[in-house]
């Protein structure tokens, strides 16, 4: 009887487990760590990191010295850092200071928050199935061979020597006369 509606509710709900989101990894503002992290939730510093930093959400505390590159979808700043940050969404408060550069799609920027570095907007990637690549360049060299080929003369781009120019008879003969 149980097993009937278990197995009907795994197929209306798909055969993935609903998960639930974890709490927060806090890094307490005692703490000093050497070295990177990673994350697939969230994570709060309060405390001291020299490493690189990835997580899908970066809450960095009042108390936060960060020395490192951060890269997750959203970081809030309230402390310090000094590296460069790579998100989809950076708010920087009012008591945040960044040294580095700032990546990002969205921006947002308190009243006294200190930045020193550049910030590039990134826009967001779109992929596109049935895109073409083109494989030929615009100046690619054996593209230029093959159409002086068929139009029957030896035209060189840049060339040093200028010897391409001087095989084809109507360049002489342009050239000379």
């Amino acid at each position: 009887m149980f097993s009937k509606t278990r197995k009907a509710t795994e197929i209306v709900m798909g055969s993935k487990p609903l998960v639930e989101p974890s709490p927060p990894s806090i890094i307490s503002a005692d703490l000093k760590i050497v070295g990177d992290l990673s994350g697939d939730g969230e994570i709060q510093i309060d405390g001291t990191v020299d490493g690189d930093i990835r997580a899908k959400s970066l809450l960095v505390g009042e108390t936060a010295h960060i020395k490192g590159e951060i890269v997750a979808d959203s970081v809030f700043v309230h402390g310090s850092i000094s590296g460069q940050i790579k998100s989809r969404s950076v708010n920087l408060a009012k008591t945040a200071h960044v040294v580095g550069d700032i990546l990002h799609e969205g921006l947002a920027i308190e009243a006294g928050a200190f930045l020193e570095g550049h910030c590039k907007h990134m826009a967001e990637k779109k992929e596109q199935p049935d895109a073409k690549i083109n494989v030929v360049g615009k100046d690619d060299p054996a593209r230029h061979l093959d159409k002086a080929r068929k139009k029957g003369t030896m035209e060189s781009k840049g060339s040093a020597s200028g010897k391409a120019k001087d095989n084809d008879p109507k360049a002489v003969a342009a050239s000379s006369g």
